[in-house]
């Protein structure tokens, strides 16, 4: 529940920003940008990621361009709001992987002046809202949509489509596993599958 008593004005006004879109899209690259240009402003910055993902490092947030910056693996969202002391910044990448309550984490570091910034996969391999994003979508204050570059046609995409055979909502995998899909293409393959 919000209450205006809650927000803390001496460290400014806080505000949540989500950069969401499809695998491959340059979500991770826009949340690193981000947050390197408020270390060059000398704030205090604090990253989070899921500790499930391991993929390119267990410590380190990685674009797939390979551009990295430290961050905290943390096993659920209520993990953030106890590591994220004294800080101007909070960056929390792969959302999709966190619990339900990131939405209300965010808000309440918002609430404390806490700019937050958070990047996450919008939908699932089957084109559905993913995980806590939707909810996060709607208290942001600012919402960046990024696209990728569809595989077969050359249009902007914004479907991950998944092409390897499993039903599992979470498989972790890059380039062979998911493919970056226009709208066209992505229900083409669902077609033809």
């Amino acid at each position: 529940m919000f209450l205006e008593k809650d927000i803390d004005t001496s460290k400014g006004r806080g505000w949540i920003e989500v950069i969401c879109g499809s695998m491959f899209s340059g979500k991770t690259e826009e949340l690193i940008r981000r947050l390197k240009r408020a270390k060059i402003a000398r704030q205090q910055v604090e990253i989070f990621k899921p500790a499930i993902d391991l993929r390119y490092d267990e410590e380190k947030v990685v674009s797939h361009d390979a551009n990295e910056i430290m961050s905290t693996p943390v096993p659920s969202s209520s993990n953030i709001l106890l590591l994220a002391n004294n800080v101007d910044v909070v960056g929390i990448d792969e959302a999709q992987f966190f619990d339900a309550e990131l939405p209300n984490v965010c808000s309440q570091l918002a609430n404390q002046g806490i700019r937050v910034i958070v990047a996450g996969l919008d939908m699932d391999f089957k084109g559905k809202p993913f995980g806590p994003i939707p909810n996060l979508l709607a208290v942001a204050e600012y919402i960046t949509k990024v696209h990728a570059i569809c595989v077969k046609c050359g249009s902007l995409a914004h479907f991950s489509h998944r092409t390897i055979v499993s039903e599992k909502l979470v498989v972790l995998g890059e380039k062979e596993s998911y493919e970056p899909l226009c709208r066209s293409c992505y229900g083409k393959e669902k077609t033809n599958n």
